[in-house]
């Protein structure tokens, strides 16, 4: 296991689940239905071309070498995760505050 720091409720949990304490409720109809979910979710099925700059590639290529990822795959989930409604840009909505002049 690595080097992660549990709490004492998730150690718990751990050794609850690696004793066999917790039965699976996953039907076979279910667990089609997800894997349809999945499949169609992460279905790939078109190419785009972006052009972005050099700075912005080598720091997504960073992060996504820190995550274990291909950077492709990286941003593709940002994607996703953006016209989903789950990633947020927090500078979209923020007034511009009026600066105040002095005469000098």
């Amino acid at each position: 296991m690595s080097k992660t720091k549990l709490s004492k409720e998730e150690k718990d949990l751990l050794n609850a689940v690696e004793a066999g304490e917790f039965e699976s409720v996953l039907t076979d109809a279910r667990k089609k239905e997800l894997e349809a979910i999945a499949s169609t979710t992460f279905k790939k099925d078109k190419r785009i071309n972006v052009r972005i700059s050099n700075r912005d590639l080598v720091a997504v290529q960073s992060r996504a070498s820190e995550e274990g990822i291909p950077y492709q795959t990286l941003v593709s989930s940002i994607i996703h995760k953006y016209v989903s409604g789950s990633l947020q840009d927090l500078t979209a909505n923020k007034q511009i505050q009026p600066t105040h002049k002095t005469r000098g």
